[in-house]
């Protein structure tokens, strides 16, 4: 809707196994000539298998070290776009009907899924009930000193900012009818998750929204602990990655 170019990281939030798979394309390096793969996905529709070329002539195209690059981004755009492109664009053509695309330029997406769905009311409580820890916190949970620095600040959110750091862990900021025990992850309830990690590997917070999960550093001071988590919410709505 906003005209934001998709990036190879963006395939990582939908589909993590196949994310990796074409990362680990490139350490094969020659050797990867010898797979017998070319510019081509089967694709299974109503139980029949359809074979689709990612590019024009795609089928007499094989993938080499020099065009890897090439199948890699086709893969990506296929994925995420092609497959979807006649939905896409009457949902667009619809949308855009009713407001126009000029206005909504002013908008990030984070910002413009509130604008459609409202800002919801987010119980801190419940959503600290059911989390769970892991890490360098699975021992202590919610008893360690940075996790209860983290919803002391998070309990100091008002309702936008405690949506957007919703949205950042878990790619939305809906939240089930019956509460954060029932939190959606990709494949069915996946549970809010705080992963301890070392700061000297991870100065700012990181999500990994297909596990619902937040890798929190060790912060030894609570303002830096705050700071961080604002900047990687503020930067995670521009698009920019902080890893």
């Amino acid at each position: 809707m906003l005209g934001w170019p998709v990036m190879f990281n963006d395939l990582k939030d939908v589909d993590e196994e196949y994310y990796s798979s074409l990362k680990g394309l490139k350490k094969y390096g020659q050797d990867i000539e010898h797979f017998c793969v070319n510019f081509t996905v089967v694709e299974e529709v109503f139980g029949m298998k359809k074979t689709v070329d990612l590019v024009s002539g795609g089928t007499d195209i094989n993938l080499t070290q020099d065009n890897l690059p090439e199948y890699i981004e086709a893969c990506l755009m296929y994925r995420l776009l092609g497959r979807y492109d006649a939905q896409l664009n009457e949902l667009l053509l619809a949308f855009f009907d009713v407001i126009p695309d000029s206005l909504l330029v002013i908008f990030d997406f984070q910002e413009i899924e509130l604008l459609m769905c409202g800002l919801p009311e987010i119980d801190v409580s419940d959503w600290k009930e059911h989390t769970e820890y892991t890490g360098e916190y699975d021992r202590e949970g919610s008893n360690h000193q940075v996790c209860k620095w983290f919803w002391e600040v998070v309990s100091e959110y008002d309702q936008e900012m405690k949506a957007r750091l919703l949205q950042f862990v878990t790619g939305t900021s809906g939240v089930p009818s019956n509460g954060f025990e029932f939190l959606q992850g990709s494949e069915g309830v996946r549970q809010f998750t705080i992963q301890g990690v070392e700061l000297e590997t991870c100065l700012y917070p990181r999500a990994h929204t297909c596990f619902n999960r937040i890798d929190l550093p060790r912060y030894e001071e609570r303002e830096e602990l705050a700071e961080k988590l604002k900047i990687s919410i503020t930067m995670s709505a521009t698009g920019f990655d902080l890893e």
